[in-house]
């Protein structure tokens, strides 16, 4: 017979072999904070998660509240440490039924390949429990493990956007990468 969680225990929406996702909870402040910190000069200058609890606070209740983001935590199975982190922004319904991926690993993690595996379990999640039919990366083009990870997960190139986004004081160009429910499950060999 199956155990119950404990009511604080976050519920896994899915599950791989080294990985699991769930959502962001208020309770997870100090170690996802304490992780950013620790992975700074990786993600540097491509992404600035909150490293500090209010503004990780601010940050984790706009996922939580808000219908047009779904924020995923890449949780090692082993252990249950915080490896990373899956964030689909933008979320249009209707007759786009589309959402812009957002994501980073912690420093411990990367490297070892959670991140593909718990971006394939967003992915199947995407286009099954949220019904989407495209999701679409905006990458800044000197992000080689970035690209790398789209092209891996069999995402297709769409074009290159100059000044496309605003990330760290100035507007960065961008390639746009994009995968859709039909082609979904294709991984680049």
């Amino acid at each position: 017979m199956p155990e119950t969680p404990l009511p604080d225990t976050p519920r896994h929406l899915a599950v791989g072999p080294r990985v699991a996702i769930r959502h962001f909870r208020l309770a997870d402040a100090a170690e996802f904070t304490a992780r950013a910190r620790e992975s700074r000069a990786l993600h540097r200058p491509w992404l600035f998660p909150p490293h500090t609890d209010d503004a990780y606070r601010a940050y984790a209740t706009a996922l939580i509240d808000d219908p047009a983001r779904e924020g995923f935590l890449l949780c090692e199975r082993d252990g249950g440490a915080i490896a990373g982190f899956i964030n689909i922004n933008n979320i249009v319904l209707g007759g786009f039924r589309c959402g812009a991926l957002g994501y980073g690993a912690f420093a411990h993690a990367a490297g070892r390949g959670l991140m593909d595996e718990g971006l394939g379990l967003v992915i199947t999640y995407a286009f099954t429990e949220l019904a989407l039919h495209r999701l679409e990366a905006n990458i800044q083009p000197g992000n080689a493990a970035s690209l790398a990870l789209v092209r891996r997960r069999g995402f297709r190139y769409e074009g290159f956007s100059p000044d496309f986004l605003h990330v760290d004081g100035a507007w960065r160009d961008h390639e746009r990468w994009a995968l859709t429910a039909g082609t979904a499950g294709r991984t680049a060999s």
